[in-house]
């Protein structure tokens, strides 16, 4: 059985007027074959495909579709997508349960997501010959997860995504664990990261996807299971300071699978760019680039003082921002803090920064805080 697993699928922006034109072949263009040519397509629907206008109140931009994009997975002949991402919910309940309900309605099967908690972390089964493939989805935690009786996405959470994967693994011969998380714009995964993918491998998982860097990063084996730290973007045409560079590079994977073994095969692609809004397979020249990159990427990961080297360097380079949008309201004295124009000591002391690392570090201290938040923003 062929398996194709892609990243992040949010038809916006250029790509619409290939739907509402009708053009959705113009869209894939050399994937399209290989699409026809797999047993079975999986891609994340980043985005509701909703009619909804009422946008939730989140941190970061509020996303949507319109329920024509639909016609854009059925040309591609995806079968399943995965729902649980931190823009689903962006236009609330309503655009959580429109989106399944036309996927349903277009025999597009959806896992990740539902009307409460319990069928957001249901997973998805399929038979296949003799073999059964069983899908899992999570999301890290943002603005796209319910926690009860909303709608929303299946949230990441170790301890009980272990009890469901094992519970699944024992129901199927193959089990995929497919996360959307990871820190965009950043090609590695960072060391816990890279440990709570290794957890979901221990619990039965027989290989981890994931997705939401925007950007590519590489793979490894893990007890002899692949696990794939970022695919980047599927179908994304955002912002035009986007349409170069990382966002428009990425890879799929086609998983092979029969009763002895898994293999895989990656398919590199660009798409998104400023001159080409479409999908589109590297060149020879390209896929060299491309396989180089991966290497190194790979390197980094199998050799944990280099992963966490390369993590301490980024750390370098995002400490103004985030502890500025931690300790400064106000976006016009965070922006000046960010140039340098303040200095750090004049708006937070040492003594301060240990109490916010207490606050946040602790288990008990950080659930308070995080429950707390929440409250206030549901009232």
């Amino acid at each position: 059985m062929k398996i194709f697993i892609s990243g992040d699928f949010c038809p916006i922006n250029r790509i619409q007027s290939f739907i509402e034109e009708d053009r959705m072949e113009d869209v894939y263009n050399d994937m399209l074959p290989i699409l026809q040519g797999v047993d079975y397509a999986v891609t994340n629907l980043e985005c509701p495909l909703t009619t909804s206008d009422k946008a939730i109140i989140k941190s970061g931009a509020a996303i949507k579709s319109t329920p024509d994009s639909i016609k854009l997975l059925t040309k591609g002949g995806f079968n399943l997508v995965t729902l649980a991402n931190n823009h689903i919910l962006d236009y609330g309940g309503a655009g959580v349960m429109d989106s399944i309900k036309l996927c349903h309605q277009n025999n597009i099967a959806t896992v990740g997501a539902g009307k409460n908690l319990d069928e957001a972390k249901k997973v998805f089964f399929v038979n296949h010959g003799d073999l059964k493939i069983g899908f899992y989805n999570v999301a890290e935690n943002e603005f796209g997860n319910t926690y009860g009786e909303s709608p929303g996405a299946n949230p990441l959470d170790p301890i009980q995504n272990s009890y469901d994967i094992k519970e699944a693994k024992i129901k199927c011969d193959y089990l995929f664990v497919i996360v959307h998380g990871g820190r965009e714009h950043y090609q590695l995964p960072s060391p816990k990261t890279k440990q709570r993918y290794h957890f979901f491998i221990d619990s039965g998982a027989d290989a981890v996807v994931a997705h939401h860097p925007h950007c590519y990063s590489g793979f490894e084996y893990y007890q002899e299971k692949p696990i794939f730290y970022s695919l980047g973007n599927f179908i994304f045409d955002y912002k035009k300071k986007y349409q170069k560079g990382m966002w428009t590079e990425a890879y799929a994977v086609i998983f092979d699978l029969s009763a002895e073994k898994l293999d895989f095969e990656i398919i590199a692609y660009k798409q998104g760019r400023e001159e080409d809004p479409t999908i589109r397979l590297l060149n020879d020249e390209e896929s060299k680039g491309f396989h180089g990159k991966l290497n190194e990427l790979n390197a980094i990961i199998s050799n944990d003082e280099l992963l966490l080297k390369e993590w301490r360097n980024y750390l370098e380079k995002e400490k103004v921002n985030y502890k500025s949008n931690l300790l400064i309201q106000n976006k016009y004295i965070r922006e000046l803090m960010k140039r340098n124009f303040i200095p750090k000591a004049f708006l937070h002391s040492k003594e301060h920064q240990v109490l916010l690392l207490n606050l946040l570090r602790c288990e008990a201290h950080r659930e308070i805080m995080t429950d707390v938040l929440s409250t206030e923003l549901e009232k």
